[in-house]
C-alpha cells in the first residue's frame, strides 16, 4: 500500500450532529461513475488481508459492500468496506493499528452508529468501521444482496448513479452533493431491500445522540 501523508486539520473539526473531521484526503474522491472493473473483488481481498494482519483478534468481520461489490454495476472506482470491531468506542484498540498499516483516519461520528472512517489510497477504498450492533451493517448488506438478485433495480440504480455523477461534475459539486442527488432513488430501492430481510428504514435508522 502507498502511504500518503494526510492533511491534518487540528485535533478535530466538529460538524453538526457530532461528526468530527480528523484529516483531509490528499486526493479528492472521484465523481465519475465508471463501468464495472473485474479487479474490484481482488482489490477488496488485498485490503482484507492487510486489515486482518493489522487488527488481529480485534477484527470481528470485514466485508465488501457498496456498488463495487455488485458485479455488472457501474460505480465510482472506490472500494467500500465494512469493518466490525468489538468495541468501537475504544479507538486505542484499532485506530493505531489501522494507521500503522497505512490507512488514514478521516473522521469519527459518535452520533451515527459510532461510525469511524479510514481511507486507503492504493487502491482507493473507504473503510467504514462499526461496532457489532450497528444498524448500518444491516443496511449495507441488505442493499448489496438485493442488487445482486434483482437486475431491474440494479439497472435502475446504475442509471441513478450515472445521472447524479454527470450532474455533479457539470455543476462543480463534490461527493456529498453527488450522494444527495442519488439519495431519493437509492432510498426507494433500500425500502424494498430492507423489507426482504424484515426491516424498515425506521428500524435501521442509525443516528443516536449522545
Amino acid at each position: 500500500m502507498t502511504v500518503t501523508t494526510p492533511q491534518h486539520v487540528g485535533d478535530t473539526v466538529p460538524i453538526s450532529g457530532g461528526l468530527q473531521i480528523l484529516t483531509k484526503r490528499t486526493v479528492p474522491l472521484p465523481l465519475e461513475v465508471v463501468q464495472p472493473d473485474p479487479t474490484w473483488p481482488a482489490q477488496f481481498a488485498g485490503i482484507k488481508a492487510e486489515v486482518e494482519v493489522a487488527l488481529g483478534s480485534e477484527l470481528l468481520d470485514i466485508v465488501h459492500v457498496g456498488s463495487t461489490s455488485v458485479p455488472d454495476l457501474p460505480a465510482k472506482p472506490v472500494i467500500d468496506i465494512d469493518v466490525t470491531v468489538a468495541n468501537i468506542e475504544e479507538e486505542s484498540t484499532y485506530a493505531p493499528a489501522f494507521e500503522a498499516a497505512g490507512f488514514q483516519f478521516i473522521l469519527r461520528d459518535p452520533s451515527w452508529n459510532q461510525h469511524r472512517l479510514f481511507y486507503s489510497y492504493d487502491p482507493p477504498a473507504n473503510l467504514h468501521v462499526f461496532g457489532p450492533d450497528s444498524k448500518e451493517l444491516i443496511r449495507h448488506a441488505a442493499f448489496r444482496d438485493w442488487l445482486l438478485t434483482h437486475p431491474e433495480d440494479r439497472e435502475t440504480y446504475a442509471k441513478i448513479k450515472i445521472e447524479a455523477s454527470k450532474a455533479a461534475i457539470a455543476n462543480g459539486e463534490d461527493v456529498n452533493q453527488y450522494n444527495d442527488r442519488k439519495s431519493p432513488g437509492l432510498q426507494e430501492i433500500l425500502v424494498r431491500a430492507l423489507a426482504a430481510v424484515g426491516h424498515t428504514l425506521e428500524s435501521t435508522y442509525g443516528r443516536q445522540r449522545k
